[in-house]
């Protein structure tokens, strides 16, 4: 190891138990013992320059290159000590606070989301093959953060019990007409049209997602009532009764997100709701970490509430609800990371193993960021009028376990024919 790369790591990790292995063969350990330990072998000397320079990018490169493998501990137990360390003073290197500093300071260029550039950025990863992404999510594939109501939750009891939180929070009555900003692969949208008896208008810019979420509307007989188009949101003139956004916000960036909240405020109706489901920090304003930025959400950006707040104010909307969740995404990432790693030689089929390696890491470490360092996910209910919502949270609750009582008995009944029309909720007052 070069004794560059060995003063930044002492400087770095001051708590934790991270042995290193260089090039040579020799092995050196950082931290004071504390913890399970991690042994990451550091394979190749481009490798090892890489590293000392830029470790939150070179890291996971090298580790997708096959120039660095974790012996022990896995990509989890390694991130769980970087960001252990950032948090205890560890990071306080002045060539990596001005290399985190500059990232910061030009997040703005990075994230110039233009309806062209944001049409691309979103084929980088959702269009890949909607097969990847069945070997790792929920029957419904829902590709964001589930909610935990019982610690004990299986992956997909987690993503029903989101769709009901969600829709608690919209106060849906039936006939009303419901904008799904980001519609993913349908689920929340098919879902609330079957529960409540509105009609859906998804869009998202991945044409991968497009197609199996109009495939499923078919299949479900909801053809009529749900409609997913390939379309940007600045480009809808029509006005809804609700509006909601589950995952999408990432994508907006800095620089729009007053266009985002003007162009909502003008397609919601004057007594209508909006629910925003983002990821956000807990902690002040950040670049985004330079290896999601580069492999995984080009044009991505994690914003603090601070900077939220003031986009939502100018537009005129109202915020009436803000709810934070935390821990719920890490172990969301956590059954992801397991089922993937179940499935990995299905995803090496579908791409290769420098694909898989980034996937892993990916997942890892975004684990890690929800579980040891500033990532929250953000319910922001909002409105056009202070008086449109009730002045208590109570019809949530009510609704919420109105829902569950309804998905437990389909649960519970056998699969039989169609039927003409499904149950829906009582609007709970």
């Amino acid at each position: 190891m070069n004794i560059l790369l060995k003063r930044v790591l002492d400087r770095l990790v001051r708590t934790g138990n991270l042995k290193v292995t260089g090039p040579k063969g020799l092995s050196v350990i950082f931290g004071d013992g504390s913890g399970e330990p991690v042994h990451m072998h550091i394979k190749t000397r481009h490798a090892e320059r890489a590293i000392t320079f830029d470790p939150m990018l070179a890291v996971p490169e090298a580790y997708m290159d096959g120039e660095l493998d974790i012996l022990e501990g896995g990509v989890l137990g390694l991130m769980r000590i970087a960001f252990q360390n950032m948090g205890s003073g560890g990071i306080d290197a002045t060539w990596s606070k001005a290399i985190e500093g500059l990232r910061h300071a030009f997040r703005r260029l990075q994230q110039i989301n233009t309806a062209a550039r944001a049409r691309r950025n979103v084929q980088r990863h959702y269009d890949l093959s909607g097969d990847l992404y069945r070997l790792f999510l929920d029957e419904d594939m829902q590709y964001s953060c589930a909610y935990f109501e019982q610690p004990d939750m299986t992956l997909d009891e987690a993503q029903a019990a989101k769709k009901r939180h969600i829709a608690a929070k919209l106060r849906l009555k039936a006939g009303q007409t419901v904008l799904d900003i980001g519609s993913g692969w349908g689920g929340l949208g098919l879902y609330l049209a079957k529960s409540f008896d509105v009609d859906v208008q998804g869009v998202t810019l991945s044409t991968e997602q497009h197609g199996v979420a109009t495939d499923r509307a078919h299949a479900q007989g909801l053809e009529n009532r749900v409609h997913f188009e390939l379309k940007d949101y600045r480009e809808l003139n029509e006005r809804f009764d609700r509006i909601v956004s589950v995952g999408m916000f990432e994508h907006v960036g800095v620089n729009h997100f007053r266009t985002f909240f003007d162009k909502s405020a003008t397609l919601l109706k004057p007594d209508g709701v909006m629910l925003l489901h983002t990821i956000g920090r807990s902690g002040v304003p950040w670049a985004t970490s330079a290896f999601i930025r580069k492999y995984i959400f080009p044009g991505g950006y994690i914003p603090s509430l601070s900077e939220v707040m003031p986009a939502i104010e100018k537009s005129g909307l109202v915020v009436t609800d803000i709810e934070i969740l935390r821990l719920h995404y890490a172990d969301t990432l956590k059954h992801w990371g397991q089922r993937f790693a179940a499935n990995r030689d299905k995803a090496k089929a579908i791409y290769d193993e420098r694909f898989c390696r980034m996937w892993e890491f990916y997942l890892a470490a975004s684990e890690a960021a929800f579980r040891w360092q500033d990532l929250v996910i953000f319910q922001i209910q909002i409105a056009k009028k202070n008086d449109t919502l009730p002045m208590s949270r109570d019809y949530m609750a009510k609704c919420e376990k109105a829902l569950e009582m309804r998905d437990m008995g389909h649960r519970e009944k056998a699969p039989a024919a169609k039927p003409a029309r499904r149950r829906k909720v009582a609007d709970p007052e």
